[in-house]
């Protein structure tokens, strides 16, 4: 199919079976896609050493899949959890050693936390827990912390509530999102569950050991160097003077889709452990309701991807599909960046058939549906 100034094509250019994604990718958060995705532009419009950039960067996939590829990566997030998530991965310390720092810090069993975790944990738990954050907020602010410190931070992040008995908490909703502290009262109520107690370092080996599953010495030693390279912003994607000019090959993001997600709520509970302001991530992050606004913010994003984009550099940008394709971004994002002086090569539409195994809050189903990317491809002119 095509328009009047670009074609748009529609196959299954990507999926799981194609090429099987590192173990390292398996971290859980709101509203990302799937390392197929990156990896299928990273090989087609960079080579190794290139620089590849994400200004939404989420839990990092792309900066990961680069890092795999041989890429020299930038990140931003304006959440910081987005680099707490990220850099663990490509900067991976040996299992030897996460399993000696584990072992050098103590446990106590008198510590509350200073919010009300009841209804997730075991006292128990709570303590471990609590003694572990303590920990890394401590070194931390001593200067003492390191990139072990940051992947035990990072693998703990992860393992602080879900749906199965490798979590901290008792049963809740999938890691990628914590509900409220009132409503785990009452699914608690409703499905008759009391938080049993879970060995805090068990679980963070057992995790440690699934990450690194695919991670051979070769493909450490190559990541940590550029993961020492790496550079990471924690700053609205408009405002990135940090970033030097035309220095990005590539740019493969996928932007806050208006409301769809509430990523400062879903991540209340990361925000505590990891001693985040909450009330600042909720007002640092462009959420809208409104479509004149989510493109007011997206023209400032693209004139800063400009800036940053070397001539004849691309960006895959990802626009999803929207209250059920009734709003299709991509509409918008082709004259921003145009208007931005990209010039527009095509839109990807990636269609993969999948099966819907949901059974989470007693709804269950198994049926299928379609997984829709949209992706703009634009190139900054010579």
């Amino acid at each position: 199919m095509h328009c009047n100034e670009y074609p748009i094509i529609t196959d299954e250019f990507w999926t799981s079976k194609q090429r099987q994604a590192s173990s390292i990718h398996e971290v859980s958060y709101r509203a990302c896609f799937k390392p197929q995705l990156p990896n299928f532009f990273i090989n087609r419009f960079t080579k190794p050493g290139d620089i590849v950039y994400d200004p939404f960067s989420g839990r990092g996939t792309t900066a990961i899949e680069a890092a795999l590829c041989g890429r020299n990566v930038i990140i931003n997030d304006v959440n910081p959890l987005s680099i707490m998530l990220t850099i663990p991965r490509i900067r991976i310390p040996l299992l030897k050693d996460i399993e000696s720092r584990l072992a050098s810090i103590k446990l106590y069993k008198d510590r509350k936390a200073d919010i009300d975790l009841s209804m997730f944990y075991h006292p128990d738990t709570e303590s471990e827990l609590v003694s572990i954050r303590d920990y890394l907020i401590e070194r931390k602010a001593n200067g003492r912390g390191d990139y072990v410190d940051d992947w035990l931070r990072m693998v703990a992040t992860n393992k602080l509530t879900g749906h199965s008995k490798n979590f901290f908490s008792v049963y809740t909703l999938p890691p990628n999102q914590a509900c409220s502290q009132q409503k785990q009262i009452e699914f608690n109520e409703k499905s008759g569950r009391i938080p049993s107690y879970k060995d805090t370092k068990d679980i963070i080996i057992i995790k440690s050991h699934q990450l690194q599953k695919d991670i051979s010495p070769e493909i450490r030693e190559a990541m940590f160097a550029l993961g020492e390279k790496a550079m990471c912003v924690n700053s609205d994607a408009a405002k990135t003077s940090q970033i030097p000019d035309s220095c990005v090959s590539l740019v493969v993001t996928s932007p806050p889709f208006l409301d769809v997600i509430d990523y400062a709520g879903d991540n209340w509970l990361r925000c505590w452990f990891n001693n985040i302001d909450i009330k600042e991530v909720q007002e640092s992050i462009t959420v809208t309701k409104k479509l004149d606004e989510w493109e007011l913010f997206m023209s400032s994003v693209f004139n800063e991807m400009y800036r940053v984009i070397k001539p004849g550099g691309y960006i895959a940008f990802e626009v999803g599909e929207i209250r059920k394709g009734k709003i299709k971004l991509e509409e918008s994002i082709v004259p921003i960046g145009k208007q931005a002086g990209f010039e527009v090569l095509a839109v990807i539409i990636n269609e993969q058939i999948f099966t819907k195994t949901s059974n989470i809050w007693g709804v269950s189903n198994n049926q299928k549906g379609t997984n829709t990317n949209r992706i703009v491809i634009l190139r900054k002119p010579q």
